[in-house]
């Protein structure tokens, strides 16, 4: 068999490195270094499998506040990284500027190069290395006495690129399918899942959508939606990857006085394009989601157990429904359900640091975006008002508390925003239930803005006897799913779906690290 020119570069190349490897010899290149300067056939199949998306994700390797106080690391390029902060007043300003030193040395090739982003609650900034010596990076002022008392006491913040220039480049080829419209992109979102999650896409037999008879959906029913294309599929991806959630969004069913069968959706893009709560007739939410959701769109239905159904006081539920329809979508604690713990939340390489520094980006692209994710929750964990993002870290820092500490304070559901209550898809619905009488005597111990999606589908509310589902439930598939899939090519899943019965303080404290996302009893 003949090889191709290409392939055979790979082979001559390989056999190179493999030498130099072989005689303990430093080689002037890396094998990553040369691979985008080849065929493109050829490098980026192997840069796909050697780089992902989570490339682009920073990894903090220390603050450096003083020259006594030094920093040491390995880079990715650079194994041996110091890095210490000089103060000074160059300007003759009130506060000074400051230089920062990275020496770095020990490279494991000729032609690497390390890239760094630098820190701090006003300003992000960045720069590159790929000469072994020591390095400065000049900060000619402080943006006042608040940055510079931060920066003497916490130091600059430093994050690796560990993908290099040429790594991060790709992952950002990577990440960029996840959120097209495109079987490129379904295909993408589903690679991510199957490797960071585990998660499987079993193909269903046809047809892959149910004949329903909305006679059989009840008031409370709950409506399980995974998008895996599109805008909202690498969102999605990229939630269930950090929540552990096999779904994206969620709804609720609800019959009126008059028997009419509706839904109630927090997360509904109106006409002008804004995400609210609404609620619609069945027939058009199931309408738009056969002919006008371009996520390709996955639904499962998960009935409620009869007991739990005839308790489901419909006249408390509509009248929170009806309260909450046309508010905004609950921006203001989206993350929240997600950061219960220090350390036990964030899958490598994401931390408390690395969360603290995208909020510290996105504060100064568009601080009004900012402010509506985050800056009036984190306020009111700190029982402040009107703080910006620094000045929230910098009275963080203040209290003896850290950032990961504050992002772990439980979300309280009777919280007042600006523009009022804040739900997410699944606290909507779950504030429902709440309303509805389905939490029992513990409904004032109960925080649902704390759930994730996961935390919700895994409650003990749903049907546990197959023979009560309606006949159309999964109807076709040689494979009987708990629950009904009535949308979608692929097999939903839900892990540890309908096992867990309500507690107090439910879901306050509970790691979630992929693959397995354990989660302690009583967390």
């Amino acid at each position: 068999m003949m090889v191709p020119s290409s392939s055979l570069t790979v082979l001559v190349i390989s056999f190179f490195l493999s030498f130099f490897a072989a005689q303990a010899v430093q080689v002037p290149f890396h094998s990553q270094d040369l691979l985008p300067l080849l065929p493109r056939q050829v490098s980026w199949p192997i840069l796909n499998y050697l780089n992902s998306a989570l490339d682009l994700l920073p990894t903090f390797v220390g603050a450096a506040s003083s020259p006594n106080d030094t920093v040491q690391w390995k880079g990715a390029c650079f194994y041996n990284n110091t890095a210490w902060m000089e103060f000074h007043n160059k300007t003759g300003s009130e506060f000074g500027g400051g230089t920062l030193h990275v020496k770095v040395s020990k490279a494991h090739s000729w032609t690497c190069i390390d890239l760094y982003v630098f820190v701090t609650p006003y300003r992000v900034t960045w720069d590159y290395y790929f000469l072994s010596r020591e390095h400065t990076f000049e900060f000619k002022e402080w943006e006042g006495k608040a940055e510079y008392e931060y920066v003497k006491n916490r130091g600059i913040s430093i994050f690796l690129m560990q993908a290099g220039m040429l790594g991060t480049l790709q992952a950002l080829w990577d990440v960029f399918p996840l959120f097209t419209n495109t079987a490129w992109g379904e295909n993408s979102n589903i690679r991510f899942l199957e490797k960071r999650m585990g998660a499987t896409f079993e193909q269903r037999p046809q047809p892959w959508v149910t004949n329903i008879s909305t006679n059989d959906i009840h008031s409370g029913d709950f409506l399980a939606i995974s998008k895996i294309r599109g805008r909202w599929g690498g969102f999605e991806t990229l939630e269930k990857w950090v929540s552990g959630a096999y779904a994206g969004h969620t709804a609720v069913c609800l019959r009126d006085s008059e028997g009419k069968l509706w839904v109630g959706e927090s997360g509904h893009e109106n006409d002008q394009g804004e995400d609210i709560v609404a609620v619609l007739p069945w027939d058009e939410w199931w309408d738009f989601e056969l002919t006008k959701d371009d996520s390709n769109p996955h639904i499962a239905l998960l009935p409620l157990h009869p007991d739990l159904r005839a308790k489901f006081n419909e006249t408390a539920a509509w009248e929170y429904a009806l309260s909450m329809n046309g508010k905004p979508y609950g921006y203001h604690n989206m993350i929240f359900s997600w950061i219960d713990t220090v350390s036990g939340n964030y899958p490598p390489p994401l931390d408390a640091q690395l969360v603290a520094s995208v909020m510290t980006v996105w504060n100064q692209i568009q601080p009004a975006y900012a402010a509506n994710l985050w800056n009036e929750a984190l306020n009111k964990r700190l029982g402040t008002e009107d703080l910006d993002l620094p000045d929230i870290l910098v009275e963080t820092e203040k209290r003896g508390s850290s950032f990961g500490e504050l992002l772990t304070i439980p979300e309280q559901d009777d919280w007042l925003y600006t523009d009022g209550r804040s739900t997410s898809c699944i606290a909507f619905i779950l504030e429902m239930y709440k309303e509805a009488g389905l939490f029992g005597p513990i409904a004032s111990s109960i925080q649902v803005t704390e759930f994730t999606i996961k935390d919700a589908y895994t409650l003990r509310f749903f049907e546990n006897n197959s023979s009560r589902l309606p006949k159309w439930c999964n109807d076709g598939d040689n494979v009987k799913l708990p629950y009904c899939q009535i949308r979608g090519k692929y097999r939903m899943e839900l892990p540890g779906y309908n096992t867990i019965d309500p507690y107090p303080h439910m879901n306050e404290r509970c790691p979630s690290l992929p693959p397995k996302y354990y989660r302690p009893q009583n967390c």
